[in-house]
């Protein structure tokens, strides 16, 4: 499966940190961003991760990567890395 032939929803792109490389194909992504609190208005940092596919070579941990949401290839992996920034 080529990530360059796959068309992407631009809401669905997020870019994020390399934080696991633990599987063969598997990467963990960490994304951060920022939330509002509903009554007290301050700026709130928060984290996700995601398992995402990875058929780029030359990942490592600590790239900044583009990934982007794609059918459900197992129970946790629902994004894929289109390239590394």
């Amino acid at each position: 499966m080529n990530t360059k032939d796959k068309k992407t929803n631009k809401s669905q792109n997020l870019i994020g940190t390399v934080i696991a490389m633990h599987m063969e194909k598997t990467v963990k992504v960490e994304v951060g961003y920022v939330k509002k609190h509903p009554l007290y208005k301050k700026a709130l940092k928060r984290t996700r991760s995601f398992a995402c596919h990875n058929e780029v070579s030359g990942i490592e941990v600590g790239d900044k990567v583009e990934i982007c949401q794609i059918r459900p290839m197992s129970k946790t992996k629902h994004f894929s890395i289109v390239k590394k920034i």
